[in-house]
């Protein structure tokens, strides 16, 4: 494990751990929901920048590039997207949208590291 996966586990977990609380306490999604996942989207957008100066400072990725590149763009579009569906739906239900979105990224950032170091 790298610094940068355990940093979004950490933030994927809290930003998941406040949706899911959120949405049992039949909360509608409000600015702490949304910040949350928008501190996982601010967190992607550095690990972007991180990657792209490993990567152009001479690092290699173990796995395929497109495969890694593939993965980190999708995981950047699942809070835009989640946090549109919270504006769109109003409902405690679209908590649990934006908690499925701290976790599929954390998924996404282990696939990630598995792709940069090679490891199964």
């Amino acid at each position: 494990m790298d610094g940068w996966f355990v940093a979004g586990l950490v933030i994927g977990l809290i930003s998941t751990g406040i949706c899911v609380l959120a949405a049992a306490l039949k909360k509608v999604p409000n600015d702490v929901t949304l910040l949350s996942v928008a501190a996982v989207e601010l967190f992607l957008l550095v690990y972007l920048v991180g990657s792209l100066l490993r990567v152009g400072g001479g690092e290699q990725l173990a796995g395929e590039p497109w495969e890694f590149w593939a993965y980190l763009v999708t995981a950047l579009a699942l809070p835009i997207a989640g946090f549109y569906w919270a504006l769109l739906e109003r409902s405690f239900w679209s908590n649990y949208v934006l908690a499925a979105v701290g976790v599929t990224v954390i998924v996404m950032m282990a696939r990630m590291a598995q792709i940069w170091y090679g490891h199964p």
